[in-house]
């Protein structure tokens, strides 16, 4: 990998939650993790976590119904997530 491409400033900036407060993270435009929202850049080019990604499938398999509904709940009550929402459009 190339030093250029970690200090690549094509990537955009987002709001996010982290926990209950609203922060600043970017969006990746390239990489594994295109579309993704990361705390830093240098997430963009990492390799991917095989056993983390092997986990959630198995996590989404088994509660994905659960989880989806969860979130859903969150994002609409949740007054941070309300906030990143606005903040983002």
């Amino acid at each position: 990998m190339q030093l250029r491409e970690l200090t690549n400033l094509e990537e955009k900036m987002a709001w996010a939650k982290s926990g209950n407060k609203v922060v600043r993270k970017y969006r990746c435009v390239s990489g594994p993790r295109a579309g993704r929202v990361v705390s830093k850049l240098s997430q963009c080019y990492a390799p991917p976590d095989v056993a983390k990604r092997n986990k959630l499938k198995v996590t989404k398999a088994r509660l994905g119904g659960r989880m989806a509904r969860k979130a859903k709940r969150t994002k609409r009550m949740n007054p941070a997530s309300i906030r990143v929402k606005a903040m983002n459009r």
